[in-house]
């Protein structure tokens, strides 16, 4: 199938539409225009694309609805390079192409403030933000222009999102937006490196990427060709790098220590339709003003006060250097880690003879899941380019991959850490056997 007749492709090179960093223009057509000035796509810009990292690196202050654009457009450069793909051209409609464009434009729709860490809390009644994404869909503004100028179902878009298409073609678009090569992850390493002024997402060469696009042998989800081997591995490199210096900075998982410990002192007066409708200028403002706790006063005035005042780092603790702490810790639900925590200060201050209080102390522990997952399809030939095509996972041909996605950042960036208060870490910053008395507050609190 060509997709010769559709619309947005033809303008891609033409040189009109909205500009955006670096140095980009996105394409618009009419029906592209009145999606992206919807009112749910229009509240991404009142939307931080890394929230609580603008706190160390603060150039970080680029939307979602940037990030969408910048995604749209990859998603342009997608189907011209997989245009080239038999299997591809002759699953993929020009109805499917259209709804991956606009999957691509709306997947972030459902993001409100700082949802990541909130959602890792897993309160009561907080939806997951795919499910607002689907909800946003669904809504007359969205299904209409959906209907009217594409041709599409609310439905077919959202399962094309959340990954519930069980069709060939609805696979093969979901691989497109989420897997270890995706229009989403392209573009956000490149970007939030961009304003976080850091070089690390920028040093993968996503042109030799883009032009190694292909199908794999099932025809079922995205892969590469081998010319694309040494970009995917940069790729790989390039979001590990990110988390370890940006997104999972100390001081990064200090804020949102801060901020998670906030909203748990504020759980029961927390609104939660407005807080997943606001922008993130409504939700400091609705969290500033309500509750007048002192510890609440404390952690939202050094996130969001007129003087930045984090919580510093007391100790941190890797799976391979401290791996009984990290197995018990990593993982564990919010609610249990506060009793870890309480239970560790109680001791602390035992031990030191100054009185810590409860929420001077804060724990954050990694999640289970893999965030750099890169299972992906090399299609390969023999050393002189010649004979039948084979299959082999980049994990298998390149080691280094493997190293970095599962040692390194598993092992080593996904640590369990200690903040305190300025006062609680002046008070043990000098504490030994920090490990022994944190196994033991475990014990306590976990039974």
């Amino acid at each position: 199938m060509s997709f010769a007749k559709l619309q947005e492709l033809k303008t891609i090179h033409d040189g009109g539409g909205v500009r955006i960093p670096p140095d980009k223009t996105v394409p618009l057509t009419p029906r592209v225009r009145r999606l992206l000035d919807s009112s749910p796509v229009r509240r991404m810009a009142a939307v931080r694309q890394l929230g609580l990292v603008s706190l160390v690196y603060p150039g970080a202050v680029h939307s979602r609805l940037e990030h969408s654009l910048g995604v749209y457009r990859l998603s342009l450069e997608f189907l011209l390079s997989l245009q080239g793909d038999e299997c591809f051209r002759e699953t993929i409609s020009e109805q499917d192409a259209s709804a991956f464009l606009v999957a691509a434009m709306l997947h972030d729709i459902g993001h409100w403030p700082f949802c990541h860490p909130i959602e890792d809390m897993d309160l009561p009644g907080i939806p997951r933000h795919e499910e607002r994404t689907s909800l946003l869909i669904s809504t007359d503004e969205i299904k209409n222009l959906l209907k009217s100028d594409w041709g599409l179902s609310a439905d077919r878009v959202a399962e094309l999102i959340l990954g519930s298409a069980t069709d060939p073609s609805g696979k093969i678009i979901h691989s497109l937006l989420s897997g270890p090569v995706d229009v989403d992850k392209m573009d956000y390493l490149m970007r939030d490196s961009l304003h976080a002024g850091v070089p690390y997402g920028r040093h993968f060469d996503q042109d030799r990427l883009l032009a190694s696009l292909c199908l794999d042998a099932n025809g079922e989800s995205l892969a590469i060709t081998e010319k694309g081997k040494t970009a995917a591995e940069l790729m790989v490199f390039a979001r590990y790098v990110m988390f370890s210096e940006v997104y999972w900075h100390h001081a990064v998982r200090s804020a949102t220590a801060m901020l998670q410990r906030a909203l748990w002192l504020s759980r029961e007066t927390l609104d939660i339709n407005q807080l997943v409708q606001s922008t993130e200028e409504s939700f400091i403002q609705n969290i500033c003003q309500k509750n007048e706790n002192p510890d609440i006063l404390m952690i939202r005035n050094g996130l969001f006060g007129p003087q930045r005042n984090l919580f510093k780092r007391i100790a941190a603790f890797d799976a391979k250097s401290h791996p009984i702490l990290h197995k018990t810790l990593a993982g564990l639900p919010y609610k249990n880690l506060v009793r870890v925590s309480d239970c560790f200060a109680k001791r602390l201050a035992k031990k030191t003879n100054y009185d810590i209080k409860h929420n001077e102390i804060l724990l954050d522990a990694p999640p289970k899941q893999r965030e750099i997952e890169f299972n992906l399809q090399v299609r390969c030939r023999d050393q002189f380019g010649q004979g039948e095509y084979r299959w082999r996972s980049l994990t298998e041909i390149s080691p280094v991959t493997e190293s970095l996605a599962h040692q390194q950042f598993d092992c080593l960036v996904k640590q369990v850490r200690v903040f305190g208060s300025h006062d609680a870490f002046a008070a043990v910053q000098n504490t030994t056997g920090l490990e022994e008395i944190l196994l033991e507050a475990s014990s306590d609190a976990l039974g």
